[in-house]
């Protein structure tokens, strides 16, 4: 994860203006979707963080609606890309077309921009395509930019790719490698919705009457709230407590726990840490706070860790996965106490 570049300081009046856009942004979207708050708030922290994320869901469960909503709510350009086995690189970022001119008869080249460039991308069932398009994405995703005929493009701010997984149908799909899975800031998850959910998806979907969504902001409020999550302070104790939590999936670490020493391949890198922490700011920003307390720490532990932690062939043989091992981590790491300096 890249430095964030300099940018000016929030002021106070902008800072609360700022504040109570985020809240009123995710009652917005909430408006449309029934039910998956932990989803919708972890998509909406992604976006303060400035980071992009992986959803894992079986079909139907809405998440092109979902992400939808977020970029009509924020008013930003969305783009949707479906995945198929035969898409190329060009298809997403853009190709040349050669142009005659009808007066003269000169020939020239001009570069047609692709899907990427948008503010949010819907990578849709990003495993169903080669590894040389998942490439092309991936690195936009890290450059926010496109090379093509020699030339660097910028792509809009803010960016934000939201990649989707299916869990089933995996017969001639290319897994994302582990390596290029920690580009993503959060792995979440989207189950199925609790009957009384259920029962209001069907309500406000049968019927003729839409539900239209109010704008809250736009791309400069967006990219105002991402420098003011950058600038909600994390005390000394924060961010130990971040790096000792990414510290303990490492097998290798003194301070692995047994099980991970046990059942973990391979642990988080750095870049873990650095998610723990501006998830967590995105966090206490969304609940109206301006500093990081454990609780914010604990929150994104799951969804910034369950694809930075690998399980071996042990793990896989007795059930273990991922998530019991970041369980194990979070009850023995103990959080620093709120009284000092949090």
């Amino acid at each position: 994860m890249s430095a964030a570049s300099p940018r000016a300081a929030v002021d106070q009046d902008e800072r609360a203006t700022l504040g109570h856009a985020a809240r009123k942004l995710r009652e917005e979207v909430a408006k449309r979707i029934v039910g998956q708050e932990t989803v919708v708030e972890e998509i909406l922290m992604a976006i303060l963080a400035g980071g992009h994320v992986l959803l894992v869901g079986v079909p139907g469960l809405a998440k092109t609606l979902l992400i939808r909503s977020v970029a009509e709510a924020m008013r930003l350009d969305f783009r949707r890309i479906q995945f198929t086995p035969d898409l190329v690189p060009s298809d997403i970022t853009g190709t040349e077309i050669m142009e005659e001119d009808s007066a003269t008869g000169a020939r020239t080249f001009r570069f047609v921009r692709g899907p990427i460039f948008a503010n949010i991308v819907l990578a849709d069932e990003i495993n169903r395509t080669p590894p040389r398009t998942q490439a092309a994405l991936l690195e936009a995703m890290q450059e926010h930019s496109v090379t093509a005929a020699g030339e660097t493009m910028r792509l809009p701010e803010p960016f934000f790719v939201l990649a989707t997984q299916n869990p089933i149908e995996q017969e001639g799909t290319y897994p994302l490698p582990e390596a290029q899975l920690d580009r993503f800031l959060f792995d979440v998850r989207i189950g199925y919705p609790a009957e009384d959910e259920e029962v209001a998806i069907l309500r406000a979907t049968t019927g003729t009457a839409g539900v239209a969504l109010t704008p809250v902001l736009d791309a400069s409020h967006a990219l105002g709230l991402q420098r003011l999550t950058r600038e909600i302070p994390a005390a000394e104790p924060a961010l130990r407590y971040a790096a000792r939590l990414a510290r303990a999936t490492r097998p290798d670490s003194a301070d692995a726990p047994e099980l991970v020493k046990r059942y973990v391949r391979w642990g988080a890198g750095p870049r873990a840490g650095q998610s723990l922490i501006l998830g967590a700011k995105a966090h206490a920003l969304l609940a109206g706070r301006f500093a990081v307390a454990p609780e914010d720490i604990k929150r994104v532990a799951h969804p910034v860790l369950r694809h930075r932690v690998l399980p071996n062939f042990a793990a896989e043989a007795e059930g273990i996965t991922a998530e019991q091992v970041i369980d194990e981590i979070l009850s023995r790491i103990s959080p620093p106490r709120s009284d000092i300096g949090l």
